[in-house]
């Protein structure tokens, strides 16, 4: 028994692991902007080789630095546990650094220190990344063992910018004896603790460190960083009054935010929501041009799961054209349009499904909106079963069928047009409700009657060539994938 609360506190199950299955590609895209991982290595004071991560753009935004925040994972954990760090900050121009701690991961050492250590690896990569002129500010990051070491390092070092302290202990020795009533060893407290202090004296012999000393309390009433505490409500391995203690010691601006789920869940999107606030108001990043950014909008991507491997570019690109087809904006070629989050991306990839068929008459109606002196054609006959689909200006791409995301719901798009200098908007339904939505824009039946006659076979053709396209684009879209999970503490 005394071996394994030694080996829980100095040799937890080490992550062993391929960087470049579990790692973001060596160039990869996010949101439509392209990016790079860096990986190189750093020697810390004992000797001992960090496998070190740097995430940052593919060109810097007008050769400007930019802030880097550093990733500090857990006892059992990796650098493979910042690929989410990555997708929040990066969008937002922030790079990540990430790197296995000494006796982690692929880095040297035999074993863990819970912080004592790990600080001092911390401290190489700060003064590496200090030497960068490609980076300005810097900030920490660190879950369990990760955040006790960016709060011993903050203690240390006042020039870091902030810092997120994610299910962080006060004190190693009262975690200990907390574990003890946690896994219900029936053993009297004396003996319990004298089972400790042989502990401290083994630990002190292997790994060079006292866990006595090992105390979060003491360094938290002297640390003004900017500090964002977050914990998990049902965590039984850090229990939640750890994170209470330091933030009420604690002496800089803070706050504190408590989520469902236990020490190792998947954290909610209103907490990585509040981390990426917190950084950009403590790293001040340089803002990202609006011509570069026009795919860059946060989306709502709900159960759409968007890994490395997937050519997330042409998902934005898609998701960009539908929210403009929904809304009742003007569109225009040189300026972004305004992005409505109204709907989510699974409801707007929905709505698309149902298209099937071509209603020429009622494209033909938007394209004269915009301008296109286009035929129309007759109404189909009152027993079909007709489909309609949206319609642009001539400056997007039309878009079509995908009959993998099936629904069966109703499609309402407003078209905006220009007639004799004055804005029209008709309503385009998707259900055959003919003329009594469309009264606005109909002209005599003669006129469509000789009107029809001009569409020929090869423009329905091309419509359909346009839908297989888009129907192929999707489906490549979502086929790609690569799986990127992070390791639990031990």
């Amino acid at each position: 028994m005394i071996d394994q609360f030694i080996n829980f506190v100095i040799r937890p199950p080490r992550a062993d692991y391929n960087p470049d299955e579990f790692l973001w590609e060596k160039e990869f895209s996010l949101g439509g902007r392209k990016y790079k991982r860096e990986d190189f290595e750093l020697k810390n004071e004992r000797g001992y080789t960090l496998r070190c991560s740097h995430y940052t753009p593919s060109s810097f935004p007008d050769g400007a630095p930019l802030p880097c925040v550093i990733y500090c994972h857990g006892n059992s954990g990796c650098r493979a546990d910042a690929n989410e760090a990555a997708v929040i900050l990066l969008s937002s121009n922030i790079t990540v650094l990430t790197l296995d701690f000494s006796g982690s991961g692929l880095s040297d050492g035999d074993y863990v220190s819970l912080g004592w250590h790990e600080k001092d690896d911390l401290k190489v990569v700060v003064s590496y990344l200090r030497s960068n002129l490609k980076v300005s500010r810097i900030g920490l990051w660190g879950r369990s063992m990760g955040a006790v070491t960016s709060l011993l390092y903050g203690a240390a070092d006042p020039s870091i910018a902030g810092m997120v302290l994610d299910s962080a202990f006060s004190n190693l020795f009262d975690l200990m004896m907390e574990l003890v009533d946690v896994y219900k060893i029936r053993l009297p407290k004396f003996t319990i603790k004298v089972a400790v202090q042989y502990m401290r004296r083994v630990i002190q012999k292997k790994a060079k460190f006292d866990i006595m000393k090992l105390n979060c309390l003491q360094v938290a009433p002297k640390t003004y960083i900017p500090a964002l505490f977050g914990h998990a409500k049902d965590d039984k391995f850090v229990q939640p009054h750890h994170s209470d203690l330091i933030y009420k010691s604690y002496a800089g601006d803070k706050n504190i935010i408590k989520f469902d789920g236990d020490h190792n869940s998947a954290r909610p999107q209103f907490y990585y929501d509040s981390v990426s606030i917190f950084f950009y108001n403590v790293l001040r990043p340089p803002g990202i041009s609006p011509t570069k950014s026009k795919m860059e909008k946060y989306y709502d991507l709900e159960d759409i799961k968007v890994s490395a491997g997937m050519d997330e570019n042409l998902l934005y690109e898609i998701i960009a054209t539908l929210r403009n087809v929904t809304s009742d904006t003007a569109s225009s070629s040189s300026v972004p349009p305004c992005i409505s989050t109204a709907k989510s991306a699974v409801e707007l990839l929905a709505d698309i499904a149902p298209i099937a068929n071509l209603n020429d008459r009622l494209i033909n109606e938007g394209e004269e909106l915009n301008g296109h002196d286009a035929p129309q054609t007759e109404d189909k006959h009152s027993g079909e079963n007709e489909d309609c689909y949206s319609c642009t200006s001539s400056n997007r791409e039309s878009w079509g069928r995908c009959s993998s995301l099936g629904s069966d719901g109703e499609i309402s798009t407003d078209f905006v047009g220009a007639a004799s200098g004055n804005q029209i908007t008709v309503d385009v339904l998707a259900t055959p409700l003919r003329d009594s939505q469309h009264t606005v824009l109909d002209s005599s039946k003669d006129d469509e009657k000789k009107k029809g006659a001009q569409i020929t076979k090869k423009s329905k053709r091309e419509k359909f060539e346009k839908l297989e396209a888009l129907r192929q684009r999707l489906r490549l879209c979502f086929q790609k994938r690569v799986n990127h999970r992070r390791y639990s503490s031990s």
